[in-house]
Formats: structure tokens, sequence, C-alpha cells
């Protein structure tokens, strides 16, 4: 009987029950208000949701399609990373050029999403599009957090390797990266959730020939809600794994970064 009381306390624990919980609470109210609404063109049942999945699942063009836009958000994002980094290192130890480039970073954070896309339809290719408008909306974060982490980095540290002259690259290895560690992973989650989102939005308006917006989009021409419903599923579900595969890789990257400090 105590044997079987302490698993359940520890199962209770555990992150995945809630996770659990919250999905099953979930589709709960989805399936309440697709009852109350009373209309599958409108607000489709989570069942026949999940079977539009499943037909899609199976259809041929179905991992080409999910593949080319991970591949069109993968690339927007390591573009974004390396040019984040770089500008962020530079305008983190140069403070003339951090004013120089100040304006140019408000005139990037502020414009509207839609206007990026806009521009981007006439500059590029459709596949490139979305490639562009997630770079634009990731590379701030990178940039600032970057910059952030090297402002924020212990100024003691500093003046001692001054003293004892130790070499430029050792002090940025050794006392500006584990600094710049925890700027830099949240930089990494925020920037793939936000960016993934740009690069379905993208896709719906630059239609390239495989690609999950596209899909989302001829799903809603022809009024196949049910077809809509599962690619924003499907879209999800990658956001969450991106997201997950991040913080299991931030968290070994932050433990390891505290016992190569320590």
């Amino acid at each position: 009987m105590k044997i079987s009381t302490i698993k359940i306390k520890t199962f209770l624990k555990k992150e995945g029950f809630y996770n659990t919980l919250s999905f099953i609470l979930l589709v709960l109210v989805w399936k309440i208000i697709s009852l109350l609404v009373g209309s599958e063109i409108i607000f489709p049942s989570p069942e026949d949701t999940f079977v539009s999945v499943f037909k899609l699942f199976k259809s041929s063009e179905f991992f080409l399609v999910i593949l080319s836009s991970i591949k069109r958000g993968f690339f927007g994002f390591l573009i974004s990373l390396v040019l984040g980094i770089i500008f962020g290192f530079l305008a983190g130890f140069n403070k003339t050029f951090r004013k120089i480039f100040e304006p140019f970073m408000i005139v990037i954070r502020t414009i509207p999403i839609i206007a990026l896309i806009l521009i981007a339809l006439i500059w590029f290719k459709a596949d490139n599009v979305p490639i562009f408008a997630s770079f634009l909306i990731a590379f701030p974060i990178i940039y600032v957090n970057t910059v952030e982490g090297i402002r924020n980095t212990d100024i003691k540290l500093i003046q001692m390797s001054k003293i004892y002259n130790i070499r430029k690259l050792r002090v940025i290895t050794e006392i500006y990266l584990p600094s710049l560690f925890p700027f830099l992973i949240s930089a990494v989650s925020t920037a793939v959730g936000t960016g993934w989102k740009v690069v379905i939005a993208a896709e719906v308006l630059s239609q390239p020939k495989y690609a999950i917006g596209t899909s989302l989009q001829t799903s809603k021409i022809y009024l196949n809600i049910n077809d809509v419903f599962a690619w924003i599923i499907i879209a999800i579900f990658i956001g969450y794994i991106f997201e997950r595969v991040i913080r299991l890789i931030g968290n070994r990257l932050v433990k390891w970064n505290k016992d190569y400090v320590s």
C-alpha cells in the first residue's frame, strides 16, 4: 500500500502528468466549443481533426511538406544565430559600433511582420521569403541577448584578466562565454518559437510548392476546415518538439557551463 502511494505521488510530481492533464482539458474545451458552435465548417470537432491529421500523415507528400518548412525555418534561424552573435560581439565590445547600429535595430524590431513578408515577396523567390522573414525576426533577439550577455560580464574578472595580462582569446572563452550562455540560451528558445510562427505565416503568403503554410492556404480556399485545423495541430506539435529539444540542450549546456566555471 505504501509503495503504491509513493508511486502515485512520484507520478503526480512528474511534469508529464501535468502536460497530459493540460492536453486532456484542452481537448475537452475544444470539444465543448465545437458542440456549441454546431458546425464542422466553422469549428470542427477534435476527433474529426485528428482523423484529418492521420489522413495527411498517410499522404505521399506529407513528409516533403514538413521537411521543406523545417528546412526554411532552420536556415533562417542559423543565419540569424551566426550574424546575431557576430554583430552582438561587435556591439558588446565597441560602444561606437553599438550606437551606430542601434537605428538599424530599431527599424528591424518595430517594422510589422506582414510588412517584412510583403517586402520579401518583392525581393525573393517564394522558397526564400520564409527564410528572410524568419531571419529578420530572430536576428534582433539573438543580437540583443548577446550584447546584454557581454555587458553583464563580471567587471572584476575582466579587470583581473588585464592585471595578469591574460590573452584576449582566453578571456573570451573563459570569462565572456560563460556569462553569455544563459542569455544566448534564452534568446535561442525565443527566436526558434517566434521564427517558426513567422515561417508558417510567410509560407501562407508566398505559397512555396511544398510548405505547411501553402497547405493551410489551400485547405482554406477549398473550405476544408478539418485540414486547416489538422495543419495547425501539426505546426504546433513541431514547434513543441523544437521547444523541448532546445530546453533539453539548454539545460545540459547550463550544467556543463557551471561545472566548467567551478
